[in-house]
């Protein structure tokens, strides 16, 4: 079977975005139906950005609190016992549609602040279903992240579970998508601070406070007492190195590609070596 599924990991900074990218152009060059979602797309097919979920109760409580309750109606997708909110969807085409009072207690329920357990039963499901709809699709699906980076930031980032259970997670994920015959691109840097400092300084304020915040102030970071930027970095090595572990132990198709030099003439004549060693191309 042909791979249906190219999925781009590696740390803030790494050139995952670029990378991503430029591969879709390399296999729509060769004539190759792809789609390509990067991170934060809402509308991405195995994620769940700006989505919140509710029980049936909490559900109801958030329609008696809003006078636009048809309209959220509309919007609420039953899962099971639960309802899935689309919030941000809903706030990018009515930024009014939500008081303030309201989108707090919806961040409270987005996926991605739930305990690990119930985000990762979430997150397998999606992928179920994303897979069932690729395996009838005639194109080539690119993702950047959210196969490693997800279950890390939130297990062991967020929450500072123990690591057997966030490979466990990860494994179990695997074998989903294994229908795909996926292929996994790493993208490495051999210098980690000095590649993350590069990101950190390149992206806006907003941006840089929440990322030290998110890594510094809960889970891991906050267990083991990292602070500040220096301490970010630490954090971002241990999630590295777990990531190096569960990349050894994948079966699936996967490429290490160095990314050091960022070298975009050098890094595409990789991807390219790499898609036609696998037949992509």
């Amino acid at each position: 079977m042909r791979t249906k599924l190219v999925i781009v990991e590696g740390l803030p900074g790494s050139g995952k975005t670029t990378t991503a990218s430029a591969l879709h152009e390399i296999v729509r060059n060769n004539n190759i139906n792809s789609e390509l979602y990067l991170e934060g797309n809402l509308d991405h097919p195995a994620d769940y950005d700006g989505v919140a979920s509710f029980s049936l109760s909490e559900w109801e409580q958030l329609l008696n609190t809003n006078q636009q309750w048809d309209a959220l109606v509309s919007y609420g997708q039953q899962k099971g016992d639960n309802i899935l909110l689309p919030y941000r969807k809903i706030i990018n085409q009515d930024s009014m549609f939500f008081s303030k009072e309201q989108l707090n207690d919806i961040y409270k329920h987005d996926i991605y602040e739930l305990p690990f357990e119930q985000h990762a039963m979430l997150a397998a499901e999606k992928w179920a279903e994303f897979t069932e709809k690729a395996l009838q699709d005639d194109k080539l699906y690119i993702f950047e992240c959210c196969f490693l980076q997800n279950p890390l930031t939130i297990g062991m980032i967020k929450w500072g579970i123990p690591q057997e259970i966030v490979v466990e997670h990860v494994l179990s994920l695997e074998k989903i998508i294994r229908k795909l015959n996926p292929v996994l691109l790493y993208v490495d840097q051999d210098n980690l601070p000095k590649s993350f400092r590069k990101a950190y300084n390149e992206r806006p304020e907003e941006w840089r406070n929440g990322f030290i915040e998110y890594y510094t102030k809960q889970g891991y970071g906050k267990k083991h007492h990292h602070t500040g930027l220096n301490g970010t970095v630490e954090v971002l090595k241990r999630r590295k190195e777990l990531e190096l572990e569960i990349y050894e132990q994948l079966t699936i198709k996967k490429y290490m590609l160095n990314n050091s030099l960022y070298d975009k003439s050098s890094a595409r004549a990789q991807i390219t070596d790499t898609l036609a060693s696998f037949y992509l191309i």
